[in-house]
C-alpha cells in the first residue's frame, strides 16, 4: 500500500469514526417531523387592517411573538416559518391538545382595562314550560322574557350609536354574563405589562398577576383613583373578562384578572401576556391534528421499506460483482451513515418523505457504483493496465456522477426553497443523502477498490 492510499485510508477512517460518533447512540437523536412524531399543523393567514397593514415587518414580528409563545408553553422542536407574503405555518410535535394550541396561538392577546361608562343588565334565562303549571303562565312569562330581551337590544343599540360618535367609545360583550359594556379610552395597555403569573385567589380559582412597568404602574394608579367604587373594565381581544368595581386606589402597579379559568387556560393567558400581542390578527387557515400512533406506524413501515431496499441492492451488488460487490456494499453503508450523521448534525427534521429521500438516496449511491464499475471494465477491455483502468475509470465516471447529481440536487433545492413542511424535509434529506452517496463514490470507494487491488493483485472479476 503507498503512501497516498494510506493517507486517503486514514481519512476515510476518520470521517467514519466522527460520523459513528455522531450517530450513535441513535435513539432520540434524530429529530421527527410532525408526521412520524404527531402533533398539530397550523397554516395562519395574517389579516390587516387600515390602521396595522400586513407588511414584512408585521410578519417577522408576527413569528418572534408566536416563536416566544411557543418556547415558554414548553414545546420542544417546533416549526415556524413564513410561507408567501402572508401566511405562517407553525409545526408543533408532540401536541395533544390540538384546542389549546389553538387558543394560545391564534389569540391576537390585545388586553386593555378600560373605564366602564355604562351596562346592560345580565339576559334573563328563557322561561320553560317544566316550571310552569299552566299554558297561560308559560305565556306570560315568554312575554315578560321578550319584554326584558327586548329593552336590552335597545340599551345596546343606543350604545352603539354613542360608540359610533365618539371614537374613544367601544361596546363590548361579557361572555360569562351575556352583559354589554359601553367602555371609555383604554387606561392601561399589554404595552405596560412586564410579567404575568398564574395564581390562585382565596378560594382557590386559578387567576393572573399582571405587574405593570414604571408608566403603566402610574397610569393603573391614576386610573383606580379616579373610579373608586365604580368598574374599569379588563378586555382580552375587545372582549370583557370581568368588569371588577374599584374598592380602593392601587398603587403598587401590580393587578390580578379572575375569572372562569381553570389552571391550564390561566397559564396559557399569562403566556400570552408575557410574550405580547400579535402585531396583526391570524386567521387560521389549515388545521391538522396527525396521532402519535400513525406517527409510529409511519416509522415501522419506513424502516421496513428502507431495510428491503438495502438487502435487495447488497444482495444485487454480491451477485453480479461477487467479492467488488462488498467494496460497493461497504460505500453504501458509509453513504447511510454520513447522511444520518448530517441530518443529526445539521438539525434537520426527518419526515416520511424524507425516509422515502433516504431509500432514494440508497439506489442513487449504488447506481454511481455500477457507473463506476462499467467504466473501469470498458477501459481493462481496452487493453489497459488494472490500476490505469480504475484511474480512467473513475475520471470518466466522476463527470456523469458529478452531472446527474447536480442536477437532482438543483431540483432538491427547489423544492425546499418553495416547499414546507415534509416537502422540505424530502428536499433537505435527498440534498445530503447526493452529497455522501458522491462522497462515498468518488473517495470510499476509490479507497477501498485500490486497497482490494493491493490484496488481491488483480481485477478479474471486472474483465
Amino acid at each position: 500500500m503507498s503512501k497516498r492510499e494510506r493517507w486517503h485510508l486514514i481519512f476515510v477512517a476518520a470521517i467514519v469514526v466522527v460520523a459513528l460518533l455522531s450517530v450513535f447512540p441513535i435513539q432520540g437523536r434524530v429529530r421527527l417531523g410532525l408526521d412520524l412524531k404527531g402533533g398539530v399543523h397550523l397554516l395562519l393567514q395574517a389579516v390587516g387592517t387600515a390602521e396595522v397593514p400586513v407588511t414584512d415587518d408585521s410578519i417577522e414580528r408576527l413569528i418572534a411573538v408566536l416563536r416566544n409563545r411557543i418556547d415558554q408553553y414548553g414545546i420542544t422542536e417546533p416549526v415556524i416559518q413564513r410561507q408567501g407574503n402572508d401566511r405562517v405555518v407553525v409545526d408543533l410535535p408532540g401536541v395533544e391538545d390540538p384546542e389549546a394550541a389553538l387558543e394560545l396561538i391564534g389569540k391576537t392577546a390585545m388586553l386593555e382595562f378600560r373605564q366602564v361608562v355604562d351596562v346592560t343588565p345580565t339576559p334573563p334565562r328563557a322561561p320553560e314550560r317544566k316550571n310552569y303549571d299552566s299554558d297561560e303562565e308559560f305565556q306570560r312569562a315568554q312575554e315578560r322574557w321578550r319584554a326584558m330581551v327586548s329593552e336590552i337590544e335597545d340599551s345596546v343599540r343606543r350604545m352603539e350609536e354613542k360608540a359610533a360618535s365618539d371614537p374613544n367609545l367601544i361596546v363590548a360583550k361579557e361572555e360569562e354574563s351575556g352583559r354589554f359594556y359601553l367602555l371609555g379610552a383604554a387606561y392601561v395597555t399589554g404595552e405596560h405589562l412586564v410579567d404575568a403569573k398564574t395564581s390562585y385567589d382565596s378560594l382557590g380559582r386559578p387567576t393572573v398577576n399582571l405587574k405593570f412597568s414604571r408608566e403603566g404602574a402610574k397610569l393603573f394608579d391614576e386610573a383606580t383613583a379616579a373610579n373608586v367604587g365604580k368598574q374599569i373594565a379588563i378586555l382580552l381581544d375587545g372582549v370583557v373578562i370581568s368588569a371588577p368595581v374599584v374598592q380602593e386606589r392601587i398603587s403598587g402597579g401590580e393587578a390580578q384578572i379572575s375569572g372562569r379559568f381553570t389552571t391550564a387556560s390561566a397559564q396559557r393567558l399569562a403566556i400570552m401576556l408575557r410574550a405580547g400581542a400579535l402585531p396583526v390578527s391570524v386567521k387560521i387557515l389549515e388545521n391538522r391534528s396527525v396521532g402519535p400512533t400513525l406517527g409510529t406506524d409511519s416509522i415501522k413501515a419506513g424502516i421496513r421499506a428502507g431495510l428491503i431496499g438495502v438487502a435487495l441492492v447488497v444482495v444485487f451488488m454480491l451477485l453480479y460483482y461477487a467479492s467488488l460487490g462488498i467494496v460497493a456494499d461497504v460505500a453504501l453503508g458509509v453513504t447511510i451513515l454520513l447522511l444520518l450523521a448530517g441530518l443529526i448534525s445539521l438539525k434537520a427534521t426527518l419526515t416520511l418523505p424524507g425516509i422515502a429521500g433516504i431509500i432514494l438516496t440508497i439506489g442513487m449511491a449504488v447506481d454511481g457504483n455500477i457507473l463506476i464499475y462499467e467504466r473501469i471494465r470498458e477501459e481493462i477491455r481496452s487493453g489497459k493496465t488494472v490500476y490505469a483502468s480504475i484511474d480512467a475509470g473513475f475520471r470518466k465516471a466522476f463527470v456523469t456522477i458529478f452531472d446527474a447529481n447536480l442536477t437532482t440536487l438543483i431540483a432538491a433545492a427547489v423544492l425546499y426553497y418553495f416547499g414546507s413542511g415534509p416537502i422540505r424535509g424530502f428536499a433537505v434529506t435527498l440534498s445530503i443523502g447526493i452529497v455522501a452517496s458522491v462522497f462515498s463514490a468518488i473517495v470510499v470507494t476509490r479507497t477501498l477498490l485500490r486497497i482490494f487491488l493491493t490484496v488481491k493483485k488483480d481485477l478479474t472479476l471486472l474483465r
